[in-house]
């Protein structure tokens, strides 16, 4: 029956049963207890993972200080949302009171390590309402108690401005912890702008009446930081500063003239071509005082007067430029430019000539004309004067040559090209249009000077061709020369031609009185044919480069004197013990002209051909016919005698097999020579002596003159012109591709110049800039860029690494120049930027946390406290504004921008009413003080923060 009855229920009343069979837990009726609940749950989650776990689960790494992490979580009470945080350390082992920089604004204030903030999910983040404050703080106490931790917590109150916090900490049974911080911004009261004045302020909190003040003595300790912090570099006060010193001094300089402001960088190379800013744009000095006891305020007051050379500590922060490590590319230097010269060689195969990029009727010149602004004419007239008629005409080229230099093909940095690549950096905006047009010009007044015949500047116009620069440099460099021997043959021309003959009849005269060497050094500017020194460059390299007169020579002298010697021209002497083959006649070796010169395209040219006809002997004397008929002529002259054989012995003693008898003939003095077998046995080598061989019909050919009375072996004013229409055509990315190479090559060898000191890293920096820059310059220097290529790419990433080296550069300068005296200073905080800076640069280690901000802490040693106080220099009048003057402690005039007390009292844990009652499983000892009152002062004489935390026995 029962069981019927059950069977026949309804769904209606099974959920009715179902409805008073549910448990309620009346603990957890009210949404405060969840609350509390909840947090109790999170807490010991966390207290459960400890700070190793944490990280792993995703803590967040804050940017300031570096060592705090924190974890976070939402709470929800009633309709309210909260967030709790927790913040804690990895290594938590300091000392709150040793001034730890990386420190939390709330570890600093109230002295603790690890803690929990808790504030509502709101626009402002602060608890308006007291009560709310409070009942946020039980919440979490009591929560905190349940999972015994003593963790404080803290809870952000009144507006954000004020940084205003309340907490509390719960330390065990017995004693209780509780935080107070607020802050005034404005109208602090005097009193509390000394530190008279805050020491009453700390002793009113626990002293009975304000009247115990003066009567009874209070033991307090006290520990103090100053903070003072040099002048900006680029304060506009300076400008008025600078004024005011120009103006005197024109007062006393006659003509009163203008000065312009002063840089910072006005010595450094670079400032020929722009104005860096200064990476350092201060210092923070932070002076410490370590703790000590205070017990009135007449000790406070003789404190405050104290100077800040009697601090424990020193510990100097550098205020480096936020565009230091900018990415931005909002820096002007080199590194900017040359991005931009990048840019105008990848346009510039757009074009046939330089003129088109120039030119109104170019088609594709529209977009152009729209993007890209030429400079007004004067700007073109200044820089022209400058490359051609300002500054030295004949520089050092080897200076600020680095030693990997010549491993990229550019010019030298005081070379004319070189300085038009650099003046080409900053002509407009460096676009291709600006680019044409310096060079048309440019190439305008290079043959207004050939024209002229007047000397190029900033070219030397000796010495043979350097191979190992740019194309377009050899090219001037070759010109220079021309224009050279162009001036003196039209010296010669104007000058009476006939008088030639006797002048060097009475050189041949001289030459009779052996004065050889005299006669050298004086036919050496006739007609600019020079003729080779005793030590004579041959042709292939083998010619035997010896003349020398032995002093037994008197006898083998006069009897050449007695034959042929009348006829004999253009000889340098006699060369050793050799003989003529066709009678006993010394063997003389003549003045010869030098090789003509050529530049890097002749030279190809040449080998061109070889390789075209085949490496056949007699076509590479065709080639230099020229050369060998010259020095044959000379031979001849020398030698009247002398047949094809002789010549050969003396050119290419190679091509000469003899039986040894003459192999030794150079090492025996002229005596024993004369006793030697004549003729000398022996005969031409095979390519010397087979038919139809050139050499040989040169010799037929050749006339018997001597040096000076040749055709000169190169023709200036052909060369000068084939130059000139080289300039004139050359095509836009040819010019652009020696322009990219050269304009890296001489802002490297710029800022090489610079003086950093003994820093090795920079060193190394410069060494690994010069290695990059000349494997990938390579590609131009070898003619392969076509458009559209890879190695565009390239280069602007040469750029950004030259642009890491620039910066480096000018941190490493200014830093030097700061901390000469004290270069441990120096060294050690551009060290630590390096470290810093390497992620950057793309070098750091992938393991290794980057750091957001460079925040350098470096204690200074007692002998180089002189050098840091320097920079505080007094206050001129025209920054008396800045001088508040209402702190102490000042440095030169500088009052601290900061100043943090911490005071403290402590009693000991007997013989009061703290050392009531006992609690077990407390972390605290109780035969040590407890530290019952503590104070964090902070701030100005317009902003004072204070942090109090109390000690109680509950």
């Amino acid at each position: 029956m029962a069981s019927s009855s059950k069977a026949n229920l309804t769904e209606e009343d099974e959920e009715e049963e179902e409805e008073v069979e549910h448990f309620d837990d009346f603990t957890l009726a009210s949404s405060w207890e969840r609350f509390i609940s909840e947090i109790e749950a999170t807490c010991r989650q966390w207290f459960a993972d400890g700070p190793k776990n944490l990280l792993g689960k995703g803590a967040a790494h804050l940017d300031s200080p570096s060592k705090i992490y924190k974890v976070k979580s939402d709470l929800k009470d009633a309709a309210k949302i909260y967030s709790m945080e927790y913040y804690f350390e990895i290594n938590n082992n300091g000392n709150i009171a040793d001034w730890n920089c990386t420190l939390h604004d709330l570890q600093l204030c109230f002295g603790v390590k690890e803690f929990l903030v808790i504030s509502p999910q709101s626009a402002s983040g602060v608890v308006l309402d007291a009560p709310e404050a409070s009942k946020l703080l039980s919440a979490v106490a009591i929560a905190l108690s349940n999972c015994s931790s003593f963790w404080p917590v803290f809870v952000p109150v009144h507006n954000p401005s004020r940084k205003a916090f309340i907490g509390i900490q719960n330390m065990g049974t017995v004693f209780t912890r509780r935080f107070e911080a607020d802050r005034i911004g404005s109208q602090v009261p005097i009193k509390f702008m000394h530190l008279e004045g805050l020491y009453e302020l700390f002793v009113s909190k626990f002293a009975y009446s304000a009247l115990d003040h003066p009567v009874h003595l209070f033991k307090v300790r006290l520990i103090m930081k100053l903070t003072y912090r040099t002048l900006p570099n680029d304060d506009e006060d300076d400008g008025i500063q600078d004024a005011d010193a120009e103006n005197a001094a024109s007062e006393t300089m006659p003509g009163g003239g203008n000065h312009s402001r002063k840089h910072w960088d006005d010595d450094c190379p670079w400032s020929e071509w722009y104005s860096a800013e200064d990476p350092v744009k201060g210092f923070d000095l932070v002076s410490t005082w370590s703790e000590k006891v205070v017990e009135s305020s007449l000790e406070m007051a003789e404190m405050e007067n104290s100077s800040p050379h009697e601090a424990e500590k020193w510990i100097l922060t550098p205020n480096l430029s936020p565009n230091l490590d900018s990415s931005k590319g909002e820096r002007i230097g080199f590194a900017s430019q040359l991005q931009l010269l990048v840019s105008a060689l990848d346009m510039s195969f757009e074009a046939q000539f330089m003129e088109d990029f120039v030119s109104v009727e170019n088609p594709g010149s529209d977009n152009l004309k729209s993007s890209m602004v030429i400079p007004p004419p004067t700007v073109l007239d200044r820089v022209l004067k400058d490359l051609l008629i300002e500054g030295p005409q004949f520089p050092d080229f080897s200076k600020g040559e680095h030693k990997s230099s010549r491993a990229i093909k550019g010019a030298p940095v005081e070379s004319l090209f070189a300085q038009f690549c650099l003046h080409s950096l900053w002509f407009g905006n460096c676009n291709i249009r600006a680019i044409a047009v310096l060079w048309v010009e440019f190439v305008r007044e290079i043959r207004w000077y050939w024209e002229e015949s007047q000397p190029l500047p900033k070219m030397s116009a000796s010495g043979s061709i350097d191979l190992a620069t740019c194309l377009i440099n050899q090219k001037l460099q070759m010109l220079a020369i021309c224009i050279e021997k162009k001036h003196e043959l039209n010296e010669e021309f104007q000058d009476c031609l006939g008088s030639n003959d006797d002048v060097f009849a009475h050189m041949e005269d001289i030459q009779d009185g052996e004065e050889s060497t005299s006669f050298h050094a004086k036919t050496q500017g006739f007609d600019g044919k020079r003729d080779s020194p005793l030590i004579l460059e041959g042709f292939d390299g083998s010619k035997t480069a010896t003349s020398k007169l032995s002093t037994n020579s008197q006898d083998v002298y006069s009897a050449d004197k007695r034959t042929s010697d009348s006829k004999r021209r253009g000889s340098a002497g006699p060369v050793g013990s050799m003989k003529l083959l066709n009678s006993c006649q010394s063997l003389h070796a003549p003045f010869t002209q030098n090789a003509p010169l050529m530049t890097e395209d002749m030279h190809e040219e040449r080998l061109r051909a070889v390789e075209a006809f085949g490496d056949s002997f007699n076509f590479s004397a065709q080639l230099e016919r020229e050369t060998l008929s010259s020095d044959m002529s000379a031979f001849k002259a020398a030698n009247p005698d002398a047949v094809f054989e002789d010549f050969i012995r003396w050119h290419s003693p190679g091509d000469w097999e003899n039986d040894g008898s003459e192999a030794d003939g150079l090492s025996k003095n002229l005596t024993e020579a004369m006793k030697d077998d004549w003729p000398p046995r022996g005969q031409l080598s095979g390519r010397m002596s087979g038919h139809g061989n050139l050499w040989r019909k040169i010799w037929n050919d050749a006339p018997s003159l001597p040096a000076y009375e040749q055709k000169p072996l190169l023709d200036p004013n052909r060369e000068g012109e084939k130059i000139l229409h080289y300039l004139e055509t050359v095509r836009p990315h040819q010019l652009l591709e020696q322009m990219v190479c050269t304009a890296f090559r001489a802002s490297a060898d710029t800022l090489n110049l610079t003086n950093f000191g003994s820093l090795k890293q920079m060193t190394t920096k410069m060494d690994q800039l010069y290695l990059t820059m000349a494997s990938t310059l390579r590609p131009l220097q070898a003619n392969l860029l076509c458009g559209n290529n890879e190695t565009i790419q390239d280069l602007r990433r040469l750029c950004v690494v030259f642009e890491h080296v620039e910066k480096l550069l000018t941190l490493a300068a200014s830093l030097c120049r700061k901390f000469i005296p004290a270069p441990r200073v120096y060294e050690a905080i551009f060290s630590d930027y390096y470290d810093f800076y390497l992620p950057t640069m793309g070098m750091g280690s992938a393991d290794v946390d980057v750091q957001k901000e460079f925040d350098m802490k470096l204690q200074l040693r007692v002998n180089e406290r002189e050098v840091v106080s320097n920079m505080f220099t007094p206050p001129t009048a025209n920054q008396s504004w800045r001088k508040v003057l209402s702190m102490g402690n000042l440095l030169n005039g500088h009052e601290p921008i900061r100043r943090e007390v911490i005071f403290s009292k402590r009693d000991s844990s007997n013989d009061h009413h703290y050392a009531a009652g006992t609690r077990r499983g407390t972390h605290m000892n109780y035969q040590q003080e407890i530290e019952t009152y503590r104070m964090y002062i902070c701030g100005t004489s317009n902003d004072l923060r204070v942090a109090l935390s109390i000690t109680s026995y509950d």
